[in-house]
């Protein structure tokens, strides 16, 4: 797949994950799995994706999505039926932290393959 697709997917993702935190409580998705492993695996793929989107920023990358699990979590204050806590933006920010592994590995075995 191109880094164009990838960054369609990263910043699509992230708009959703956006809405999801920020919506009303009956606009929110429901979770198929539990919400700790729902939120942790959200940023997974997230910051995956921003990762091989953007193969030569990792360390931005790595900066932005965490900043972000917090910011999102903070955005919650604008939502009255929305609760923010430290603890969520946390499992946000471990999940993310997998998902930057995942996306480092996935870069190095990119490259790393013949043509």
């Amino acid at each position: 797949m191109s880094e164009k697709l990838f960054k369609i997917l990263a910043w699509s993702t992230l708009a959703f994950i956006i809405f999801a935190t920020v919506s009303p409580i009956g606009l929110r998705p429901h979770d198929v799995l539990p919400v700790n492993v729902d939120r942790a695996l959200a940023f997974a793929l997230l910051s995956c994706l921003f990762v091989v989107a953007y193969p030569r920023y990792f360390l931005i990358s790595t900066a932005f999505i965490i900043a972000s699990a917090f910011a999102i979590e903070l955005l919650q204050y604008l939502q009255p039926t929305r609760h923010p806590e430290v603890r969520d933006a946390l499992i946000k920010a471990a999940g993310a932290a997998f998902g930057l592994l995942a996306g480092w590995l996935i870069n190095r075995y990119r490259t790393s393959r013949p043509l």
